[in-house]
């Protein structure tokens, strides 16, 4: 079973979202409140379940929100961040070689989100 873990920086406010084996799958933004952190986390467990645009295919199909959206970075490796339906970003993958391992991740993110529970790291 996964987890969301809330911790504090020296901005802020943000969330991780760990598989079982205790390994970062998703991270958030940095938020201004723990109260706005917890939103994105409900967030998360409500968008979670969007289909996959993969924006590494040419003339990729276009798929509506909320949806994870597959890409490449400027290092060549593949990442994908949720949207949620009104578009926002609400979390973003760490860098993958390959794209089997990205999309590894989603399914990661699709089964752990919705029923994982919050801790709180100060």
């Amino acid at each position: 079973m996964g987890k969301f873990v809330v911790k504090t920086t020296a901005s802020g406010i943000k969330f991780d979202l760990k598989a079982g084996n205790g390994e970062i799958i998703a991270t958030s933004e940095v938020y201004s409140s723990e109260a706005a952190c917890m939103n994105g986390i409900e967030s998360v467990r409500n968008n979670c379940v969007g289909e996959i645009e993969d924006q590494t295919v040419e003339g990729f199909e276009t798929v509506k929100h909320p949806k994870f959206e597959v890409y490449t970075d400027k290092a060549g490796e593949f990442r994908f961040r949720l949207k949620a339906k009104n578009g926002e970003i609400i979390a973003t993958s760490e860098g993958y070689k390959a794209k089997a391992s990205c999309l590894n991740g989603i399914e990661s993110v699709k089964k752990n989100a919705p029923e994982s529970p919050v801790e709180k790291i100060d």
